[in-house]
């Protein structure tokens, strides 16, 4: 064993497609080439959309491809108390506000500035602040719906001259690159919902270090979350894994495959008949 553990995590919300296929093979390959461990992971925390069959099927596609991973998997929704944990020591740290405004309202607001408002990857770089203690409590009490948000602000006022020293590394097909981090990318980014104690991005920092990955491997799609992990890691006092991002699989029309796409999942290749070794080839393995 070298120490190398990667991971590879899905969400249930639907049928794996020829994507998912695609970076799980690269994340395994990557793992069996530096004798490593491939992790999985099932992402769950939007308990709207997640469903059971949807995760049995992500074994059933993952083992129909001839992939192994270390038991028991980990499942994020049966862990919910280690987030809030992980939220409560940003909120003992005054990084993070509680932020009561709809989508329209932050819409509205920034159709008022448009010179204050940039696009991020999320959407605009929306910054905000806490509400008065009296008036935050009130609309606690009432139960009124809020996000909680990681102030920059905050960060930089923390980390103080560290904050522009934050950096990850990034293997690329040239070699290994040590790139800036620029969190603010993001804005003031939501890492938690009051319905939701948590958000992918606090559930994958706070997961990726207790499994001990020490390579994230994902799509390029996910490139410019390194950016905000990178913070949250410093923050929570976790290490910083290096990243690599692969290409994105697409379809006859070019765009990226998405789940509703069902004639490419995974499943339907299943039901078919289809051999996995055609798949494999198909994607280069």
């Amino acid at each position: 064993m070298t120490g190398f553990v990667t991971r590879f995590a899905p969400s249930p919300t639907g049928y794996l497609h020829l994507g998912h296929a695609f970076s799980a093979l690269v994340v395994n390959a990557a793992a069996r080439k530096a004798d490593g461990v491939m992790a999985l992971r099932v992402e769950d925390i939007d308990q709207t959309r997640c469903r059971p069959e949807f995760e049995q099927a992500i074994y059933d596609d993952l083992s129909w491809l001839c992939l192994e991973w270390p038991k028991p998997v980990r499942r994020q929704s049966d862990h919910f108390d280690d987030y809030r944990a992980a939220l409560q020591v940003l909120i003992d740290k005054a990084l993070v506000y509680r932020c009561f405004k709809t989508r329209k309202e932050i819409a509205d607001e920034i159709a008022r500035a448009p010179h204050l408002a940039r696009s991020g990857p999320e959407g605009p770089q929306y910054s905000g602040a806490a509400l008065p203690p009296d008036e935050e409590a009130a609309r606690v009490e009432a139960g009124e719906a809020y996000a909680w948000r990681l102030s920059m602000a905050a960060a930089r006022d923390h980390l103080g001259t560290n904050y522009k020293l934050l950096s990850f590394c990034e293997e690329t097909k040239r070699g290994a690159v040590e790139r800036p981090a620029t969190p603010e990318i993001f804005g003031d980014a939501v890492i938690a919902r009051k319905d939701a104690g948590t958000s992918y991005h606090l559930a994958s920092v706070h997961d990726d270090a207790l499994q001990g990955v020490t390579h994230v491997i994902r799509g390029e799609d996910l490139a410019a979350a390194a950016h905000l992990h990178c913070l949250l890691q410093r923050l929570l006092g976790y290490l910083t894994p290096v990243y690599r991002h692969h290409r994105l699989i697409t379809g006859d029309d070019g765009q990226r495959l998405a789940k509703r796409n069902r004639s490419a999942t995974l499943h339907a290749l299943r039901e078919a008949g289809v051999d996995p070794s055609e798949v494999r080839a198909q994607l280069g393995f």
